[in-house]
């Protein structure tokens, strides 16, 4: 199981977050509210935006990260994946999160 991070625009994040799902790339996406201060092209921005959080299963991380790019409105988006500690998680949600995101829905 893996967290993907990826962040995006005040507001678009419903669309994202729901595509991903409905096309069982991703089990589940919280979205958080959130403030980002970055320099882009020389510009020191900072911007009101939304913060993704998406469960996905190991082997599914690379179809998920392309899907991001495709979708994605950023010229270069984010997209972190961070190894889960399985261990310490309940093993029927690490079930549920690779069942539901095996991209055979």
């Amino acid at each position: 199981m893996r967290i993907v991070l990826t962040n995006i625009s005040a507001g678009e994040g419903d669309a994202l977050a729901t595509k991903l799902v409905s096309e069982g790339l991703a089990a589940c996406v919280n979205i958080l509210a959130v403030r980002s201060v970055y320099r882009w092209q020389g510009e020191i921005c900072n911007d009101p935006e939304q913060t993704l959080l998406i469960k996905v299963r190991a082997d599914g991380v690379d179809a998920l990260r392309s899907r991001i790019v495709e979708l994605h409105p950023y010229d270069l988006p984010e997209i972190i994946a961070l190894d889960v500690d399985t261990a310490s998680s309940l093993p029927a949600y690490v079930d549920w999160v690779r069942e539901q995101s095996s991209g055979a829905i």
